[in-house]
């Protein structure tokens, strides 16, 4: 199994975010993709980790873990996500 640290999955993942910009998410498939290539039986292994590195993320307020459109509560959540910037969707944001 492919070891990642980290930071690389915390860097990757907040690079996504700020490429696809403001009011908008990623799934996290897509840091899992673009650390450990398209291969399912390559990446697959990487969304655990990256679910533990979003979490974190979140609980520092540089993402928000978004289910059905809301944020989450980083330390209950289950099934399908998206992780988006700290300001996307917010009432007041820059994005209306």
């Amino acid at each position: 199994m492919m070891k990642v640290a980290p930071e690389r999955i915390e860097e990757t993942i907040l690079a996504l975010v700020e490429e696809r910009g403001a009011g908008k998410t990623i799934c996290p498939s897509e840091a899992a993709r673009a650390i450990a290539g398209s291969k399912p039986d390559e990446w697959s292994r990487l969304m655990g980790p990256v679910r533990q590195v979003a979490v974190r993320l979140m609980k520092e307020g540089r993402i928000v873990i978004r289910r059905k459109g809301r944020p989450v509560d980083p330390d209950d959540f289950r099934g399908v996500y998206r992780i988006s910037g700290p300001d996307a969707g917010t009432p007041g944001g820059e994005e209306e």
